[in-house]
């Protein structure tokens, strides 16, 4: 545990999903102001990793977020484990594909679609349960900018994030009275391996996509989870049906 951070996920039981690198990691990390988390993802062995740095608290996982079986496995495994839960993030996100609805193929459509809006439903169907009868809890999901801002050539990021970030606030209606908050939080660019599937380096993302943020750079990953542990964390009690902007001004140009 990092005696630096202040304790506020103390005693707390979180479970997040894409957790094997780039923002859920970060959030896993971030996790270590007292909570015990449950790294779940595809990449197996880079959850494994992830938990073992994190010590005992930690859990590792394996979840497809779009396979409905993998998804409650993994809410089962983690009731196994810890016996209540908490906090859940849900931080999976597809490979990044480019196009307009005349030139972008089906099957990248689709795998948005799961990954990001039918991957939050189906985490959040078989935690909430687990979540309500823990007494309550608070659910983030990790949207973006372009749930608000729209960019070319990105029907199926932009489409599925602005899905998501209304489907927090509907989830916030209906479990209020379970004592369950619902938000998203949604990032500008974020220094990470995913950017890089774009740019030939961070440096070069920075310097690209930087001017478009009014603070004039790109986010680092620990600046979205510390925006996370905040709506996890009792600090955000008041909090629900929101989508927090962590852009650096990006969606007010």
């Amino acid at each position: 545990m990092n005696s630096a951070l202040p304790h506020r996920l103390d005693g707390k039981f979180v479970l997040i999903t894409g957790a094997a690198s780039g923002i859920g990691a970060a959030i896993a990390r971030r996790c270590d102001e007292g909570a015990r988390v449950a790294c779940s993802d595809r990449d197996t062995a880079s959850t494994k990793a992830l938990a073992a740095s994190l010590g005992p608290n930690a859990l590792a996982v394996d979840c497809d977020v779009t396979d409905p079986d993998s998804v409650q496995d993994a809410v089962d495994a983690t009731a196994q484990a810890f016996g209540r839960l908490d906090g859940l993030v849900h931080n999976a996100a597809a490979p990044s594909t480019d196009g307009t609805v005349a030139d972008l193929a089906v099957d990248k459509w689709r795998l948005e679609v799961d990954v990001s809006l039918t991957g939050a439903f189906l985490i959040s169907k078989f935690a909430v349960p687990l979540m309500a009868s823990s007494g309550g809890g608070s659910i983030v999901f990790i949207g973006s900018q372009f749930a608000r801002v729209a960019v070319g050539k990105a029907v199926a990021y932009c489409a599925a994030k602005a899905g998501l970030v209304h489907l927090a606030k509907a989830m916030a209606i209906d479990h209020a009275d379970q004592n369950i908050r619902v938000n998203s939080l949604s990032p500008g660019a974020v220094a990470t391996a995913r950017l890089l599937q774009r740019w030939s380096s961070l440096e070069a993302a920075d310097k690209g996509l930087g001017p478009a943020h009014l603070l004039g750079r790109i986010a680092e990953p620990e600046e979205i989870a510390a925006a996370c542990a905040f709506l996890l964390s009792s600090d955000a009690s008041f909090v629900t049906g929101t989508d927090l902007l962590v852009d650096g001004g990006y969606a007010v140009r």
